[in-house]
């Protein structure tokens, strides 16, 4: 799903005369923007956390990229990624600090409708980290609705993994105390789902206004749920999905469950990268006992 984003950035970087791009990713960003930036071979620059899965360095390795691995998470990767670009010049491409982002992202918005002959479903799935896709997402439906495409923009619900629910604990602060959004920052993260595994959302504040003007949620799954639907994933729909992507059909799981939808709810689950990403992860979920 990062290839959206990516395309948009990789071409504004030549439009706007940079000599190079960067971006911190936890993987599939910089691995996406790695394939991108050599399809036109332009040089790229990425910051990865140290934990990051093997099959996604070898691929920003493969398509040339110059790969820093940071000994630390996301959030340091973000950090020294935009001190580079400071330093250097270069277009940042991280998620959060690049403008042109979301309208990359907000085209699975506008292939969902096209798939679907512009009745779209009640309800969209996706799962959360930085924001921006669930962002893009949303901009992507408001855009239709302001066009007299569709009727209703869908209810779209961001789904987190619990070790790393900095949004969700803000959603439910603001519902609450119905004050204003606020997001507190959290460094002790864990979770399964590497791309997904953000303390410091860097687009959160959008993401949770645009949650809000789409009328949905957001939740949080556990780990063990994440597993379980990784492993139900390729069985139920034909799709094997990593961690971070079976993360939103956890949630669409979780949410039948709770009663957040019911039985006859027309939902879409965007799963954003494939299983063979994080083949560990994937083979300790298949082989886990029910």
């Amino acid at each position: 799903y990062k290839d959206r984003a990516s395309a948009m950035a990789v071409a504004r970087a030549v439009e706007l005369g940079y000599e190079a791009i960067c971006t911190a990713s936890t993987g599939n960003a910089a691995a996406s923007l790695a394939t991108c930036a050599r399809s036109i071979h332009f040089p790229c620059v990425v910051f990865v956390p140290e934990s990051t899965p093997e099959a996604k360095l070898v691929q920003m390795l493969a398509f040339g990229a110059k790969v820093f691995k940071v000994a630390g998470n996301y959030d340091q990767a973000f950090d020294m990624a935009c001190a580079a670009s400071d330093e250097f010049g270069w277009m940042n491409r991280s998620a959060g600090f690049n403008p042109y982002l979301v309208e990359g992202k907000k085209t699975g918005a506008w292939e969902l409708a096209e798939q679907t002959g512009f009745k779209l479903p009640d309800t969209v799935f996706v799962s959360v980290g930085d924001g921006s896709i669930v962002s893009g997402l949303c901009k992507g439906f408001q855009e239709m609705k302001a066009l007299n495409l569709i009727n209703s923009v869908p209810r779209v619900i961001g789904v987190q993994a619990e070790g790393a629910s900095v949004l969700v604990k803000s959603w439910k602060r603001y519902k609450e105390s119905g004050g204003r959004f606020e997001i507190e920052v959290e460094t002790d993260i864990h979770t399964i789902a590497d791309s997904v595994s953000v303390g410091n959302p860097r687009e959160g504040m959008r993401a949770l206004r645009a949650v809000e003007s789409c009328k949905g949620e957001f939740i949080s799954v556990s780990d063990d749920e994440i597993r379980d639907a990784i492993k139900r994933l390729p069985l139920e729909t034909g799709v094997f999905g990593e961690p971070a992507a079976a993360t939103a059909y956890a949630g669409a799981i979780s949410a039948r469950k709770s009663g957040l939808l019911n039985k006859k709810s027309r939902i879409a689950v965007f799963v954003t990268g494939s299983g063979l990403k994080d083949l560990k992860t994937a083979e300790t979920a298949i082989h886990s006992t029910d």
